[in-house]
């Protein structure tokens, strides 16, 4: 533990504040890929090539690189917010990670179920009618959601590391002026 402003912090909430905004910002990145590239190269396909592609992309995107980072992004923002309850900058992570709760929950109410829908059986047209308008409209929100995530948690790191650096060039003023800390 380390003593900042007269607070006790633990030297790895830093860590997690980092980690928790590289996870949200990988995650934004994922769901702007999809708005700006992967759904507009798809809506040019016809309906059967639509659904087959979309369908492969749910099956595959459930993998050991994608879910720690969505999950761990939930679980390291919530804990960043913790640790960051009389820090400063706290309001900048609760809002990161409430931002980032938002958009968990937008993907599993909204996208999620629209995935499932999308892999049942039946014909592409009207499965791809059902889905298409719907799943990226729910998508812009995640994207949004996760892109104010990370500029939050940044703020609030920035915040971090601007008050722990006055206290620390405080600090060695106080020994110039003082000598050797007591």
């Amino acid at each position: 533990m380390a003593e900042i402003n007269g607070v006790r912090r633990s030297r790895t909430a830093g860590g997690v504040l980092v980690a928790a905004t590289v996870a949200t910002g990988l995650m934004a990145g994922t769901f702007y890929v999809f708005a700006c590239a992967v759904m507009p190269a798809l809506a040019r396909s016809d309906d059967r090539v639509y659904v087959d592609v979309m369908r492969d992309i749910n099956e595959v995107i459930e993998n050991a690189v994608f879910l720690p980072v969505f999950l761990g992004a939930l679980v390291l923002a919530g804990l960043a917010g913790w640790q960051s309850r009389r820090a400063p900058g706290r309001w900048w992570v609760w809002a990161g990670a409430t931002a980032y709760a938002l958009a968990f929950l937008v993907t599993a109410a909204g996208n999620v179920p629209l995935n499932d829908a999308l892999a049942r059986p039946g014909d592409p047209a009207a499965l791809r009618e059902r889905f298409e308008d719907p799943w990226l409209a729910w998508n812009a929100v995640r994207a949004a959601l996760s892109t104010v995530a990370t500029g939050c948690l940044a703020a609030g790191a920035a915040a971090r590391v601007r008050t722990t650096s006055w206290a620390a060039s405080g600090a060695v003023r106080r020994e110039a002026v003082h000598g050797s800390p007591r």
